[in-house]
This record gives C-alpha cells, sequence and structure tokens, in this order.
C-alpha cells in the first residue's frame, strides 16, 4: 500500500519515489496547494475513498496512514 501511494505522488509530482519517503512535509519538494489537491484527488480515485478536508494529509506518510486506517474501517 505504501510503495502504490508513493507511486501514485512520484507519478504526480515528477518526485523520485526515494526523495519522497525522505520528505517530512510535501511543501518541502515546492508543491503548492494545487498539487496536494491533485494527489487527494488521486489517492482517492486509487482508493475509492473520500479524504475529508478536516484531515490533514501533509506527507507521505499522512497519505499511507489514511488510506491504511481506512481499509481496516472497511474490512471490520
Amino acid at each position: 500500500m505504501e510503495n502504490e501511494v508513493i507511486q501514485i505522488i512520484s507519478t504526480l509530482t515528477r518526485v523520485h519515489p526515494n526523495r519522497l519517503s525522505q520528505v517530512r512535509d510535501l511543501t518541502q519538494l515546492g508543491l503548492d496547494i494545487i498539487d496536494v489537491v491533485d494527489i487527494i484527488l488521486e489517492v482517492e480515485k486509487a482508493y475509492g475513498l473520500t479524504i475529508p478536508d478536516e484531515v490533514p494529509v501533509y506527507s507521505v506518510d499522512d497519505f499511507v496512514s489514511f488510506v491504511y486506517n481506512q481499509s481496516i474501517k472497511q474490512a471490520s
């Protein structure tokens, strides 16, 4: 799951996956809010879920954690 999320972000941002895993905040890569919204939309589409506006998603880890937690909830 983590690799899939990293690949989505890497494809959209054209940032190498190894670099993404080292970044704590996506804005460190020069991404703006529109870039982050594009990532949110692609992750939502890929996993068939909705990331609410109030959920903080600033890093790769934030995206992975959200997707992972949602998959656990859906499996229960």
